[in-house]
Parts: C-alpha cells; sequence; structure tokens
C-alpha cells in the first residue's frame, strides 16, 4: 500500500514530465519550421536579392604582357621588338601602344643594332615604329641617345629626330637628325655636326 506523500510527490513528477512534453511536442516543430524558413529566406536573398556582378567591360583595350614581335623587312633582315607590355589603341585598332620597348635589328646578324626606349607607338598598318622618351641607340661599334627615333619595318630604315650625342671607338659625335641604312653599316648624322675624334 502507497502512502498518501509518496503518491503526492509521484503525481508531481508525473505532472512535470507530462508538461515538459508538451513544450517539447510544441518547441521542437518550431524550431525546426524556423530553421527551415532562414533557409529558405537564405536562398531567396542569395538568389533575388544579391547584386549582379558588375558587366564585362567589353571596351577595355587589349593588354599583352612581354609581348614579342619579330618580322623581317623586305630585304629579309631579321628584327625583333618586344616591351614591357603592349596596349592596343582602343580608337584607333592598329595602333599599339608600347611600355619601354626594345628594338633588335639585324637579330640574327653579327653586330645587330639595339634601340630601347621609354615609350613606343607600332602602327600595324603601315608597319612603322616609333619611340621617344630615353631613346639609346648601342651596337658593337657604338652608343647613340636622342629623343626620338623612327624604325619602318618594310624598308629596315631607321631614323631619329631631335639632338642626338654618341660615342664610338673612334671618338664623339654630336647632331640634330640621323638616319641608319642598310643594316646599321651606313650612318648618315644631320645638322650641326660637331665630332671629336680620339687619337690612337
Amino acid at each position: 500500500m502507497i502512502a498518501a506523500p509518496d503518491r503526492r510527490a509521484g503525481f508531481a513528477r508525473w505532472r512535470r514530465r507530462s508538461r515538459l512534453i508538451r513544450l517539447l511536442r510544441i518547441a521542437l516543430p518550431v524550431s525546426i519550421f524556423l530553421i527551415f524558413a532562414g533557409m529558405a529566406g537564405a536562398v531567396a536573398y542569395n538568389t533575388f536579392g544579391a547584386e549582379p556582378p558588375p558587366p564585362k567591360d567589353t571596351n577595355a583595350p587589349i593588354r599583352l604582357v612581354n609581348p614579342r614581335f619579330v618580322g623581317r623587312d623586305d630585304k629579309g633582315r631579321a628584327f625583333l621588338l618586344t616591351a614591357v607590355t603592349a596596349t592596343r589603341d582602343p580608337q584607333e585598332y592598329q595602333r599599339v601602344l608600347l611600355d619601354h620597348p626594345a628594338l633588335v635589328l639585324d637579330e640574327e646578324g653579327t653586330d645587330p643594332l639595339r634601340v630601347t626606349a621609354h615609350e613606343g607607338v607600332y602602327n600595324e598598318g603601315d608597319g612603322k615604329l616609333e619611340v621617344h622618351g630615353g631613346v639609346r641607340l648601342s651596337g658593337a661599334k657604338a652608343a647613340f641617345d636622342t629623343a626620338a627615333s623612327l624604325f619602318d619595318t618594310k624598308t629596315g630604315e631607321l631614323v631619329g629626330s631631335g639632338p642626338i650625342q654618341g660615342s664610338g671607338s673612334l671618338g664623339e659625335i654630336t647632331a640634330k637628325s640621323y638616319g641608319v641604312y642598310g643594316k646599321g653599316e651606313r650612318m648618315i648624322f644631320k645638322g650641326g655636326v660637331h665630332t671629336r675624334l680620339d687619337s690612337k
């Protein structure tokens, strides 16, 4: 026979468990519903609310890093043109803007002539390369500094304007313009030419 106090305590425990079970029967479905609602909201936000990626700029200029152009003039003489970067002019498609171009004339010969500059423009239409800013011509026999130069990839001729100053095995020379012809075998200086020959 169970005493009255024990029956009351057992009934109280039963009521507490019963309340807990009722609470869990409500709380668990509500928690599951809130979790699924949150997931659905996140998916909907990412699908409809997120900003679309910015469209690609189709008008952005074409840019090459470390480009390398190889060609021959109309007499079959090889030349090599490199640069740090080459960017096609978006306003004039055949113009290619060069950063620190380096041109090697008669690359396969015994005495190639190298031309370097800070900037350059290569025109694919007429095959002419203009360089300016710190232009330097250097070969085995001499080196020259000038303001600007123009190389015709078709004829292989190189001409320059602006003060030119150079030195070689024979001495020093200054002039206002120059031209390189015949695979670099012949150089012509014009305008206020001054030379100083060193005696051997």
